[in-house]
């Protein structure tokens, strides 16, 4: 099973490296790119999971009820990228639900940052996708967590997908970076290992964001844009020629949940 997920939110990533970009843009970008993200899955059948920042849904109510409309899941990315307290974990899932009417079963913490067991079970979520199951020098340090979906508390927490050698995440960057039969043929050994892949990508990577006023590193901005559309649908064509199924996260966790209660 693969689960694709999407963090829409701020395109505030310029911001870490100098860059210049006011929020309106910030905003912008990032819709442009969920606009050519639905239009893929649209045209290829399948569904995913979307977890909101407040801000990027607030100011995209149209695109997040036309995902809803479609199958989609909306989940919570908290109320804003770059900026996190405690309380926007209930605060975000309550104003998800209210504005969208649906049900916001999952997490995912901006950059994947740690956050407290008690504290997301207590605003209320079923499932928490923050943990990248792997060790990257100055951002994760996760190796010996599993890679498999395991309670933590109240809480089901769901890793990322990584390579069953050596731990190397099947992220987004190793999309845009690895050469696509490169990534394939990690992603197939992964499923093989796991029965699933859960891997997650953001809407400002199907825009273009090669602009030199943004200062980004040129390893975060490879095969973007047009290019990384094109992979994106031929990732997806290469999954179903295989006969690999698709599903939202909420879906797949609640059917693995009943699974293994017995």
């Amino acid at each position: 099973m693969i689960l694709l997920s999407f963090d829409i939110e701020e395109f505030d990533m310029p911001l870490e490296y100098n860059g210049e970009i006011p929020l309106a843009e910030q905003l912008a970008v990032s819709r442009k790119g969920l606009q050519n993200i639905l239009r893929i899955l649209k045209d290829n059948d399948v569904k995913a999971t979307f977890f909101s920042t407040v801000v990027f849904a607030e100011n995209n109510q149209d695109l997040v009820r036309q995902l809803l409309s479609k199958g989609h899941e909306l989940a919570s990315h908290t109320w804003f990228h770059s900026n996190f307290d405690e309380k926007h974990l209930l605060e975000s899932r309550l104003e998800l639900e209210r504005l969208f009417d649906t049900t916001v079963k999952g997490l995912r913490m901006p950059r994947m940052s740690p956050v407290s067991d008690d504290a997301v079970s207590d605003a209320g979520y079923f499932y928490n996708s923050s943990i990248n199951p792997t060790y990257l020098p100055g951002r994760y340090n996760n190796f010996n967590v599993s890679r498999k979906p395991f309670w933590q508390k109240k809480v089901l927490q769901f890793p990322a997908s990584v390579s069953t050698m050596f731990r190397i995440p099947l992220f987004w960057l190793s999309f845009h970076n690895f050469p696509l039969w490169l990534y394939k043929f990690l992603s197939k050994l992964s499923l093989k290992s796991t029965g699933f892949l859960n891997i997650y990508f953001h809407p400002w990577e199907f825009a273009d964001i090669s602009d030199p006023k943004y200062k980004l590193p040129a390893f975060t901005f490879k095969n973007t844009g047009k290019a990384m559309e094109n992979r994106f649908d031929d990732f997806i064509k290469w999954a179903k020629k295989n006969n690999y199924k698709f599903s939202t996260t909420g879906e797949f966790l609640e059917n693995w949940n009943k699974k293994n209660k017995n």
